[in-house]
């Protein structure tokens, strides 16, 4: 399912030369299309017909209007239920790539073949698609797994730093909620590269990936995956609002640091814990500048996430380095408390 391509992309040959495929249509962004779409076609063989559809990069773009254009695309080249839709670029490229396939005539197939460390250690694994209803983060989209997961780390060079550290943070979770010699290896590197990174990534994945496979349509254990998230997509979701949108794993790293107090507060980890992890992930994340005037509406926002029932907040929590728990409610003053740390954290 998931394949460590080679220099000649010989796997992914391997895999055209097995299934039945009309043509091939190949989702980039601005960004994928200039640094990668070249390795990607300089190392396919293959003689299919295939299309290239480019879109503006972002998570703005992660719509059901951008959606709708793919679909009419997908259409006016005639599209059928042999078609092959390969996701070539980061999350939003996978995210949104996966649902436009998974809906169209039913369901085409698609491959993810992600370009970001976002990508290759969360977005484009575990078979979730999505777009965002204005800035509320995935709230439109399906479980439907792509045919294949193929991992090129040296697209990784082509990353700004910030985008590196977005992903890095998806990998500190992995390791916080399932393996805590991952965390160990993972927080003793003292400068983010994509060389210091890569020897993690193969690991980091593979936890994602015995986690969907127990769970894949999260009734239970991959609820604990969203560590992290029920306060981080708010963060999100109020950036986006504000239009000065944030890297998705800056949010996420100040969702862990919010939950892990959370954490502390329900008595599931000491104090001393907390301020262990609270100091590990601070030396590669700075502050966001959450005030609060705005925890009134982190509220509001949280309130739409999907795993909440009702008015009950519900929060996948950490009870020990690599180890979390599911269905934890949290009172609204908790949360509060929560926000108030962060803010007087740095």
């Amino acid at each position: 399912m998931i394949s460590v391509l080679d220099h000649e992309f010989s796997q992914l040959n391997v895999f055209l030369k097995q299934q039945h495929i009309s043509k091939i249509f190949i989702l980039t962004d601005e960004n994928t299309h200039h640094h990668c779409l070249p390795v990607l076609l300089g190392n396919m063989q293959t003689d299919l017909p295939f299309e290239i559809i480019e879109i503006d990069p972002g998570e703005e773009m992660k719509t059901i209007e951008t959606a709708l254009q793919l679909w009419e695309i997908l259409a006016e080249y005639e599209a059928d239920r042999s078609s092959l839709l390969f996701n070539l670029g980061g999350g939003v490229i996978t995210d949104l790539g996966g649902f436009v396939a998974s809906t169209y005539k039913r369901g085409i197939r698609f491959i993810n073949l992600p370009t970001s460390l976002l990508g290759m250690c969360d977005a484009a694994v575990g078979g979730k698609t999505g777009v965002d209803l204005h800035s509320l983060k995935n709230m439109i989209g399906t479980f439907a797994m792509p045919e294949k997961v193929f991992l090129y780390p040296d697209f990784l060079k082509t990353l700004p730093f910030c985008e590196l550290r977005s992903g890095f943070a998806e990998m500190l979770k992995h390791g916080l909620i399932a393996d805590a010699e991952h965390w160990l290896q993972l927080t003793s590197l003292e400068n983010l590269t994509s060389e210091g990174i890569t020897p993690f990534i193969s690991a980091s994945t593979a936890i994602k990936n015995r986690i969907v496979e127990q769970d894949f349509h999260e009734e239970n254990i991959r609820k604990t995956l969203n560590f992290g998230h029920t306060v981080g997509h708010a963060i999100e979701s109020f950036f986006l609002q504000k239009e000065t949108p944030i890297a998705h794993g800056e949010a996420i790293a100040a969702g862990m640091l919010c939950e892990i107090y959370l954490s502390f507060e329900q008595n599931l980890i000491s104090e001393t814990l907390l301020d262990s992890i609270s100091l590990k992930i601070r030396k590669y994340f700075p502050q966001l500048s959450i005030e609060e005037n705005h925890f009134g509406h982190l509220l509001r926002l949280m309130q739409q996430d999907k795993k909440n029932s009702g008015s009950t907040f519900n929060f996948s929590l950490i009870n020990g380095i690599g180890s979390c728990i599911f269905n934890q409610q949290c009172s609204e003053n908790s949360i509060l408390k929560s926000l108030n740390y962060y803010k007087n954290l740095y």
